[in-house]
């Protein structure tokens, strides 16, 4: 097949995003949610960091272009990661695997407020069908161990961070395709998220000195540090440098057929690492989502052709 190491490796991106929910949830029950994400992204900014030190292709943003990156770290680092950590703490990581699949849907939604693109049927259809399906997620889900209100806490704080990504995927369009007066040249997918990433460590730093302040340093118990560690050298650094190389070469569409595959994978990750349980209900959820989010993107097609 050609380009076969490139498809095995988006292969390996989704499974080890998929498995990223269970390690949240691993590290959500043992350390205080926001310490766990600055300790995660301390690891992220010192190995990217180390990545841009080898690259010779990389660039300071301008000023204008530092501007928006701070709107989008603010988005996709400090407040995704914060509605993340805290949702692993509440619900089952099979739950929110599927809950955050709506992210590509905020985003169009976003893109006809923000952007201009056209409200078209194709996208009313596929939200009312996700919608149906995240519904499933928060009144039939098969977990049940976990108490019904902290799941819904848990669901709508996982929603939260699908919107706040979306919102962080508008901003990082412009920005990559946009080029202001003061800079040479549009910032790649790859700049954006390591400048974002710098940038979202300082934004959580205080707020985890205040929480080390009054609760102490942390002592993460050795499955909690696995679960750190797999969240910011794969699921962060690793997943996304490929991701981006799978873009590059076989392009945006056919590489994010995989994300549909990450959620198959979060729910036989918590099942099999946490025990969590499986159900009709979770792979109906998953059609609805799924089948909306196909639908929608056709959206993207419609807003292509002469109006």
């Amino acid at each position: 097949m050609k380009h076969a190491q490139i498809h095995a490796k988006l292969l390996v991106v989704a499974a080890i995003w998929g498995l990223g929910w269970p390690a949240g949830r691993v590290v959500a029950a043992d350390v205080s949610p926001i310490v766990a994400a600055w300790i995660r992204y301390v690891i992220v900014a010192g190995l990217f960091i180390f990545y841009l030190q080898r690259k010779d292709n990389w660039s300071y943003p301008s000023p204008t272009q530092w501007k928006n990156i701070a709107y989008i770290a603010f988005f996709s680092t400090f407040l995704y990661q914060s509605l993340f950590m805290y949702g692993m703490k509440y619900t089952a990581a099979g739950d929110a695997s599927l809950v955050i699949t709506f992210n590509p849907l905020f985003t169009a939604v976003l893109a006809v407020i923000f952007l201009g693109e056209r409200l078209t049927r194709n996208l009313i259809l596929g939200l009312t069908m996700a919608l149906v399906g995240m519904l499933v997620i928060f009144t039939a889900s098969p977990n049940t161990d976990i108490p019904e209100l902290d799941r819904w806490f848990g669901n709508t704080f996982i929603a939260g961070a699908a919107l706040a990504w979306a919102v962080s995927s508008i901003l990082m369009k412009k920005l990559m395709s946009d080029t202001p007066e003061d800079a040479q040249q549009p910032l790649t997918p790859v700049l954006v998220t390591i400048w974002a990433s710098l940038v979202g460590l300082l934004l959580l730093t205080p707020w985890a000195g205040i929480e080390i302040a009054r609760e102490g340093l942390p002592s993460p118990s050795f499955e909690a540090w696995v679960g750190i560690i797999f969240l910011a050298v794969f699921s962060t650094v690793l997943a996304y440098v490929w991701f981006a190389d799978g873009i590059l070469v076989i392009g945006a569409g056919k590489a994010s057929f995989y994300v549909y595959l990450v959620p198959p994978f979060g729910i036989l990750g918590g099942w099999f690492l946490l025990g969590e349980q499986l159900g009709a209900t979770l792979i109906l959820a998953f059609a609805l989502i799924v089948a909306g989010v196909v639908i929608a993107q056709k959206q993207e097609e419609e807003n292509e052709q002469p109006s």
